[in-house]
């Protein structure tokens, strides 16, 4: 998918640059937060990866709930959790990443690709980012 096809499905807008996490990313990301964050409020946010853009694999951390729900905007993406297989996903898909999965997600090689974020509400939560995605586990995909 072309960044002007994708500029018109993508409802939520692409945002800015995310220059503040663009270390935990393989290619660039854009963020537009949808609702503003705070304490006991849920958070969501639009992020947009260009093609083969992907973030590090990554744990949602929380004693008390916690975790991530993708919601599937645009564009086609992977979500991946450790020691499973790739999951392609599409717009309308949904995803519920509980707290302590190891994952990653991010665009196919050939179509940009967005999902809102929301943060799941829960006690000590936090996220640590871990290893990239390698050039050659992508490669791999489909």
């Amino acid at each position: 998918m072309n960044k002007e096809e994708f500029d018109t499905l993508n409802v939520f807008g692409r945002g800015e640059e995310n220059s503040a996490f663009a270390q935990f990313f393989t290619g660039r990301s854009y963020l537009n937060p949808l609702t503003s964050a705070g304490a006991g409020k849920l958070f969501f946010a639009n992020v947009t990866f260009e093609p083969a853009c992907r973030n590090n694999w990554h744990i949602h951390h929380a004693s008390v709930g916690g975790g991530q729900i993708l919601l599937c905007v645009a564009g086609e993406g992977w979500y991946q959790e450790w020691g499973e297989p790739a999951r392609s996903l599409k717009a309308g898909d949904v995803v519920e990443i509980p707290a302590g999965v190891k994952h990653w997600h991010g665009a196919k090689a050939d179509s940009w690709f967005s999902h809102i974020a929301a943060e799941v509400p829960g006690k000590d939560t936090r996220n640590e980012w871990l290893e990239p995605v390698s050039d050659e586990e992508y490669g791999r995909l489909g």
